[in-house]
Formats: structure tokens, C-alpha cells, sequence
């Protein structure tokens, strides 16, 4: 990667005036550093680390103490937006062919194996360079624009989505499901038949742009989370209790969980938590709807309703505290 190209691109200032002119990797760990990389410097008090395994060049957003002046000290705006335009402008070669998603189609991808030509992305600007630069040509990449900024790739198409069933539903209760896909049964996945339409679409994904996959198992996925508890609200191990709080961390879905929950626990005493921001977006005729403003909130209306399930929305399930004896087991779970 060329000096010129990086201060052109990233509209960096340079700082110092070295002899180097080319790097021969981009680094953000100062233990991963050798001679000739170029260290993104989030943290400024690792640089010395870095300079000491041999960093060409410091690339920097922060206030900073420059050393040798030898070293191409590389001052951006901003971290994060420098990479990006890095990245954008050196996928370009790569040819890739990128497609989007809703996250949980993305997440659902992440629970299945996939050969190295495939690639599912999302977290910070350091996690997707991290997977992304290595691809070789032409490799086929998986994003969701709620979670990674599609501004970094030149082009994208939408995930080509299925039109007719190819997953049979064998036994199902809200939280798992036993479901045959291609002559193969998959047994008390953890996988709940909310979920069903987003794989059917993933893996007719994976069928028609002939991506070999191997299903591992969803216990992981980060949405529609039941943790079950006692009257207490102690965590208990899944499947133990009849009360039951979900929670869902993406605002976007719980229309659509309100639906679900209505539809296949008629019988239960269902309550919904929902942030004070929603109040306004919600469909006119929902029952059993509170409204939370701070998440310290929640704890006090579940302790004071009656329910079999709780759907809790916008918060992590790590409100609740689980007891010793059930800690290892959520951990398991989830």
C-alpha cells in the first residue's frame, strides 16, 4: 500500500518526512506489527509497542506524542472514515460480489459453515477490514445496511429471496424447532419458528449462487432471546419455568414478534416492555403494552405483572441476574 495513495485517499496530513513509500500491511494490534506495516493507532498508548516491532507509519486521530521522524506519522480526521475509504478503493480490484440483508438473515449466516470465498460482515470499521481484506477475487459477501455502512462497498444487489418453501416443519414450540431441509432433518434446533422465513430465504441463498453450507446449529443469533425465570426473576435453566421474559434488541422486529407471540401463544398471558420511543409507532389495538423510559425500569413492571411471556424490546437480557446454579448453563444457551 503506497504512502501517496493513503494521504490521497484519506485526506491525511503527513506529518514527518520518512524515506518509506510503501507498507506492507495495515495493523491494529502492536503485537501483530512487523517491519513495514502501518499501525492504526485507536489507542495512542500503544504506538511505542508498535514502533518497537517495527511500524513503518502511524496513521492516528488522536492527540499524539510523534517519535522518530523517520516513521510516516499519518493524521486523519477520523479513524474510522479513513479506513472505510481505504478499504472502498482497494475492494475495487477484488471484484466482489456483495449482497444485502436484513441482521437476522446476516446472523442466521453466521450459525452456518460456508467456504472462505464467503464472507458475513458486521461490527466496528476494524472488524469488517479485518475480514474483508484478506478475500481473494471475486468472493461473495454477505451485509446488512442496519449494521454496516453500505457506503463501503461501490455497488450492492439485494439477497435473492425465495419463492417457494423448501423447509418442512417437523415439531415446533416457541423456542426450538425440528424441520427437514433438502432429505436432511435437523432435530430440536435452537431455533425458534419465528425465525423460519429468514433461513428458508438464507439458505435458498446459499442454493442458487451454489455456496456449499453445513448448518452448525442457532444458539446465538441474538434476537427473540427467552430467558426463563421464577416469580423472582432469578434465571432458571431453559425449559424449567413457566414464566419466560424474551428480549429483542432490534426496534424494527417487534411489530412483527407482537404478531408471532399473538398468533401462536393465544392461550398465554403475554405483556409486552417497550422503550418510550415507540409509543407513537405502534399499531392501534395492542393489549398488555408498557412503556419503559430508563431500562432500570423494567425490572420494577416485571416484578409487579402477571405473565407466561414477557417480550422486552431494546434492552440486553443481561438486566436480569442469573443465579450460580443456572450462570453455566445461559451461557450454553445463549
Amino acid at each position: 500500500m503506497r504512502l501517496e495513495n493513503i494521504l490521497a485517499l484519506t485526506k491525511g496530513t503527513l506529518l514527518s518526512d520518512p524515506s518509506i513509500s510503501i507498507f506492507e500491511s495495515v495493523v491494529f494490534e502492536p503485537s501483530k506489527v512487523k517491519r513495514g506495516s502501518l499501525f492504526v493507532a485507536y489507542n495512542p498508548e500503544e504506538i511505542p509497542e508498535a514502533l518497537q516491532n517495527g511500524a513503518y507509519g502511524v496513521m492516528f486521530d488522536k492527540p499524539t506524542q510523534m517519535g522518530d521522524r523517520e516513521v510516516a506519522w499519518i493524521k486523519v480526521a477520523e479513524l474510522d472514515n479513513a479506513l472505510k475509504k481505504l478499504l472502498r478503493f482497494y475492494l475495487l480490484e477484488k471484484e466482489l460480489q456483495v449482497y444485502a440483508c436484513d441482521p437476522i438473515t446476516l446472523h442466521l449466516s453466521q450459525m452456518v459453515s460456508t467456504p472462505s470465498n464467503f464472507c458475513n460482515v458486521e461490527g466496528s470499521m476494524r472488524d469488517v477490514w479485518e475480514k474483508l481484506w484478506p478475500l481473494e477475487k471475486k468472493s461473495i459477501v454477505l451485509f446488512s445496511p442496519a449494521l454496516t455502512d453500505p457506503e463501503l462497498f461501490i455497488s450492492h444487489s439485494q439477497l435473492i429471496r425465495a419463492q417457494e418453501s423448501t423447509i418442512t416443519i417437523i415439531e415446533q414450540t416457541l423456542f426450538e424447532t425440528s424441520f427437514i431441509h433438502n432429505d436432511t432433518f435437523y432435530e430440536r434446533q435452537m431455533l425458534s419458528p419465528f425465525f423460519i422465513p429468514y433461513l428458508e430465504h438464507l439458505l435458498f441463498f446459499y442454493t442458487f449462487l451454489r455456496i456449499p453450507f453445513q448448518i452448525k446449529g442457532f444458539s446465538k443469533i441474538g434476537h427473540f432471546i427467552p430467558v426463563f425465570t421464577n416469580s423472582r426473576l432469578e434465571c432458571k435453566e431453559f425449559g424449567t419455568s413457566e414464566r419466560v421474559v424474551i428480549f429483542e434488541p432490534y426496534l424494527e422486529l417487534i411489530d412483527e414478534q407482537i404478531d408471532f407471540l399473538d398468533a401462536q401463544a393465544s392461550w398465554a398471558k403475554i405483556i409486552y416492555l417497550l422503550p418510550d420511543s415507540m409509543r407513537s409507532a405502534l399499531t392501534i389495538g395492542v393489549e398488555n403494552i408498557l412503556f419503559y423510559r430508563y431500562p432500570e425500569e423494567i425490572i420494577s413492571l416485571l416484578q409487579t405483572k402477571d405473565f407466561h411471556f414477557a417480550l422486552v424490546a431494546g434492552v440486553d437480557k443481561g438486566i436480569l441476574r442469573p443465579t450460580r446454579s443456572s450462570m453455566k448453563q445461559l451461557e450454553l444457551d445463549f
